[in-house]
């Protein structure tokens, strides 16, 4: 009897399961970007305090193409979460975003699937969310000048979430290319095109590099003291931030896989003792320093980590259920 009753339970059929379907176009509508720089919050002070699992995430290289990340997190209150991450630069030259993401929601008490989303806008938001939350948490409140280096995907979200943080006096965007500049910064009412980067820099309070460039963009010496600078550009070996820069700075960094050799860590830090750099959440949480005087440069450098996907997911994905957004699929 034992062994016809196991018998019937390997062969049990799931059967058809609605699984929500949205698009980049219905995530975006989905995820309010104030409420997403409050969720990155609580999450890095969730991460911080040790209540999210984060996997190691496994990377399948296709040579001379690209490569794929898987990136689970999951946390109480919230679903089972992996985002599929693909990155082919050669894309870029095609008219193709290099970063395209599926992000992949699962009941946390069955496994079942619940939702199939877009996570290509995701990635883009999460990664300048967490940039522009270190602008809120760690610029001089006095803060006026913010210039962002770049003119991509990044340093357009950039552009659309720094107005949430402080009242800027003036809000810059400069590229090598001064054209491509111009072009993001016609897309922004009030934003302005520069130049001339050492004295946009040498002028700011606030310093975003969002670039794919594989050396520095800036030279540490431009940077002026009571300056924040933040980066999230993934370029190895080099990278877009002055190593010399890091070491006249506070260093603040998601976690201290940051320090990882890459793909998980980042480049600019590699070889850098990880008791150096403070973590967002501890910071958040108030169990260690941020800020402690106008004359402090400080610096935030971004990988990128599951947790930010599963937040904005989740807000993605509440919103839609909320409003009716979305098409379910029996799979």
């Amino acid at each position: 009897m034992t062994s016809i009753i196991s018998t019937a339970r390997s062969v049990q059929a799931k059967g058809d399961t609605p699984v929500l379907i949205l698009s980049e176009a219905e995530v975006k509508d989905c995820i309010d970007p104030r409420r997403l720089l409050d969720a990155l919050a609580e999450g890095f002070r969730a991460l911080s305090d040790g209540t999210i699992v984060i996997p190691a995430r496994p990377q399948l290289d296709i040579p001379e193409a690209g490569y794929s990340l898987a990136m689970p997190a999951w946390m109480a209150g919230m679903h089972l979460t992996v985002k599929i991450v693909n990155v082919f630069e050669g894309n870029i030259a095609k008219g193709i975003p290099s970063h395209l993401a599926t992000i992949h929601l699962f009941d946390p008490a069955t496994g079942m699937p619940v939702c199939v989303m877009d996570g290509t806008y995701i990635t883009a938001v999460r990664t300048s969310g967490s940039a522009v939350l270190s602008v809120r948490e760690l610029a001089r409140r006095d803060a006026r000048i913010v210039t962002v280096v770049g003119a991509g995907v990044q340093a357009g979200q950039h552009l659309n979430l720094l107005p949430l943080v402080r009242d800027f006096a003036e809000i810059r965007v400069v590229s090598k290319v001064f054209a491509d500049a111009q072009a993001l910064a016609a897309g922004h009412p009030g934003v302005i095109a520069v130049d001339d980067i050492e004295a946009a820099v040498r002028s700011s309070d606030v310093v975003c590099l969002a670039t794919h460039s594989y050396e520095p963009v800036i030279s540490a010496e431009w940077v002026r003291p009571g300056t924040h600078v933040s980066s999230v550009g993934v370029a190895p070996p080099g990278g877009e931030l002055p190593v010399e820069l890091i070491g006249k700075a506070s260093l603040f960094v998601e976690t201290k896989d940051a320090f990882a050799p890459t793909p998980v860590g980042s480049c600019e830090l590699a070889g850098i003792d990880p008791e150096t750099g403070t973590e967002l959440g501890a910071m958040l949480s108030g169990r260690l320093s941020g800020r402690v005087s106008g004359d402090q440069i400080t610096v935030y450098k971004a990988m990128g980590i599951a947790m930010e996907d599963m937040v904005a997911a989740d807000l993605a994905y509440r919103e839609a259920v909320r409003w009716g957004i979305g098409r379910a699929v029996a799979l």
